[in-house]
């Protein structure tokens, strides 16, 4: 067992819990369903990403001495529900859609089954997860989709908290980007990491010649030389001298990047530099590297946009009650009338429709009862805990690669104009209901 993660909670959760266990509807079984009733702004679908993150935190979730002596100095919950928690492990089922697959308004990205007591206090965990990680998953695709093959690196941690940086460099990887500059997410996750120097760097020596000549020293010549610390012209040829033909690649960070790609390209090719790439890393997002596309660009590095969700940093789901069982045991569906935030009660079973030709054609949501048509399309769901058994195979480094893997799959099966950025776009395939 690692940390707890017990108190990464809402008070709330223990407060109803508190509550349902001294009026004893707390062991009803219940189903919890996690969805989104939209996609976040220009957004055309979503990417589930953090579920193999989530399943080691709640294996995690577990109440030790002092947080049950937090929560009894606090007087946050009563002395029975302090013993229930004391002995708390998740024992119910959690099915989801695969991560890396793509989710769109409704999809029942994830389906908590236990009892109330088990599932409510779960609520708050599991979407700091998935609202964040899917965020930044579904910002990544879009940026690799507009990047049309170049390599993409994530370098956005001292752009957001130290444990966000390594969740954002995990989603970016799976939505398709090649490498990050975070180490802890290489560590943990198996990611490649990639880095060489900063400004400071050059500053740091007495003229920037020092400075290229240090690094090519201590790293090669096929490493990356910043050249836009003084002078891009007079950079990008001290480059050449220093490093010589085998350079590998030459940074810009900052100006007019289709201005400067375009004279740096000329420059290096005519010194005979024809093998050295360019790379570029100026507070770019999805928008930014389009505009870049007819561009001699050979590589990205994105910060900032990417680990703030380029403009979503939340992707909006919700963790909801659809169904409880009654006295006899038998399953109720149950649902919010609220105005703008009505839910659907009821088991999902999700299927994205797929044409004759693989391209998906509708997010198909069975209701309850209904039953799929055998020519229903793929069946997106996965038992992902059983009777609180986690299947390991869906975390670690090993889910992080088989993520990657299924949504280079999956995002294949989208209509091609669901793959360009659109200003106020709907989504691209339609949800439906069968009951």
């Amino acid at each position: 067992m690692g940390t707890s993660t017990a108190l990464l909670t809402d008070r709330y959760e223990l407060t109803m819990l508190d509550a349902a266990l001294r009026d004893g509807t707390a062991h009803r079984r219940s189903m919890f369903e996690v969805f989104a009733r939209s996609l976040p702004h220009d957004r055309r679908y979503g990417v589930v990403a953090g579920t193999g993150r989530l399943l080691d935190l709640i294996r995690d979730f577990r109440f030790g001495e002092p947080e049950l002596q937090w929560l009894a100095d606090n007087d946050v919950v009563g002395a029975h529900t302090l013993e229930w928690l004391a002995a708390y492990r998740f024992s119910g089922t959690i099915s989801g859609y695969q991560e890396g697959d793509l989710y769109f308004p409704g999809s029942p990205i994830l389906t908590v089954e236990s009892s109330f007591a088990e599932g409510v206090i779960l609520e708050t965990l599991i979407l700091s997860v998935f609202n964040y990680d899917s965020s930044v998953a579904s910002a990544a695709a879009r940026m690799v989709s507009a990047a049309h093959g170049r390599p993409l690196a994530e370098m956005g941690s001292r752009r957001t908290g130290e444990h966000s940086a390594v969740a954002a460099a995990r989603a970016a990887y799976i939505a398709g980007f090649q490498a990050t500059s975070n180490l802890e997410a290489g560590r943990t996750w198996g990611i490649p990491t990639m880095g060489t120097a900063a400004h400071a760097f050059t500053l740091l020596h007495d003229t920037e010649e020092q400075a290229f000549r240090s690094q090519v020293s201590t790293m090669g010549p096929g490493t990356t030389l910043l050249i836009d610390t003084y002078d891009v012209e007079a950079g990008a040829e001290l480059a050449v001298a220093v490093a010589g033909s085998g350079l590998g690649a030459v940074r810009l960070d900052s100006g007019d990047l289709p201005a400067l790609v375009a004279s740096v390209r000329a420059r290096l090719d005519a010194l005979g530099n024809t093998a050295t790439k360019i790379t570029v890393t100026n507070d770019l997002d999805e928008y930014t590297i389009a505009a870049l596309a007819a561009s001699p660009v050979d590589s990205y590095g994105v910060g900032t946009s990417l680990v703030t969700g380029s403009g979503s940093v939340a992707a909006g789901m919700v963790y909801k009650l659809v169904a409880h069982t009654d006295n006899s045991g038998r399953w109720m569906p149950v649902a919010k009338r609220s105005a703008n935030k009505a839910t659907i009660g009821g088991r999902k079973v999700a299927f994205r429709a797929l044409g004759p030709d693989g391209t998906a054609t509708a997010e198909v949501l069975y209701v309850g009862t209904a039953s799929p048509s055998a020519d229903t399309g793929r069946q997106l769901t996965r038992v992902l805990v059983t009777d609180g058994e986690i299947d390991d195979s869906f975390t670690g480094p090993a889910g992080v690669s088989r993520a990657r893997e299924h949504h280079a799959a999956v995002i294949a099966e989208l209509p091609e104009q669901g793959l360009r950025l659109a200003k106020g776009g709907e989504p691209i395939i339609p949800t439906e209901y069968v009951a």
